[in-house]
């Protein structure tokens, strides 16, 4: 089974997912309130207030009150004579004639500003979205906060995706990939429970190399930090561990350009 995957937040300081979620969180939140003040606007001029108010939710407060405010039908009253809806600006009912009386009409214009609450909720948690949203383009341009060192003992950042297969089952990591994007590193934590003894196994075959593809193996942990490259291997790769420390040890996979590759990884 393949599947096709990004790095996702590995490899960012935690400020970019928080920018991320907060933009996203006021979005819904501006969305629901301006959604909240059309169902009460519809239900004043008669229309359809779940209707609107969905529309508002879903296609985004922007699109959704611009449709809405070429769509919105006049405030009107009900004539007194014959209960007929009529314009709060007509001076007679279009059904039977009788003369509209003006002051119900100055009270109906009155309430025009209704729900101010909502409106300003709605305002303000467009301007934290976009505050949100700025912060992250700005941060995300200048690089900080994200970790593109191979050699790092952190998460590395994939700014791509892979098409893959993944497991890591019994200390063994399996991983197969159809392609993936230029520098994309696929890594997997594993711990040397005896340095001077243990070796790390790689059997890699990678189905298509084009010209200057390569595929490299990385392991890293604290300031040792080996690569070898893993493209032609002719059999597999027995690494001694006996220049690292007992521990965690980042095994990462650096693919450029190689495609249809089948690897087994462990360290025995």
């Amino acid at each position: 089974m393949s599947f096709l995957e990004n790095g996702g937040f590995g490899g960012l300081s935690m400020l970019y997912p928080v920018l991320i979620i907060g933009s996203a969180f006021f979005v819904l939140c501006g969305s629901a309130f301006f959604a909240a003040w059309v169902y009460q606007d519809c239900k004043k001029r008669g229309d359809d207030p779940v209707l609107w108010a969905v529309m508002v939710f879903t296609v985004s407060p922007f699109i959704g009150l611009l449709l809405y405010f070429l769509r919105r039908s006049e405030i009107k009253t009900a004539c007194h004579a014959c209960g007929h809806r009529v314009s709060v600006t007509a001076n007679y009912c279009e059904e039977c004639g009788t003369k509209i009386e003006k002051e119900d009409d100055q009270m109906m214009v009155k309430q025009g500003t209704h729900h101010l609450k909502l409106i300003f909720a709605g305002i303000v948690s467009m301007a934290l979205m976009l505050v949100c949203l700025t912060g992250f383009i700005v941060s995300a341009a200048s690089g900080n906060g994200i970790n593109t060192n191979i050699a790092s003992n952190e998460r590395v950042w994939n700014m791509g995706v892979i098409m893959d297969f993944s497991t890591y089952r019994n200390g063994v990591w399996k991983l197969h990939f159809k392609s993936a994007s230029e520098g994309f590193v696929k890594e997997k934590n594993m711990t040397i429970t005896d340095a001077d003894s243990q070796t790390l196994y790689a059997d890699i075959s990678c189905g298509t190399v084009p010209e200057g593809a390569a595929l490299v193996l990385w392991l890293v942990q604290g300031d040792v930090v080996k690569s070898v490259d893993v493209t032609n291997l002719s059999e597999p790769l027995a690494y001694p561990l006996n220049e690292f420390e007992n521990g965690k040890v980042h095994v990462r996979l650096q693919i450029n350009g190689v495609e249809d590759t089948v690897s087994e990884i462990y360290i025995q």
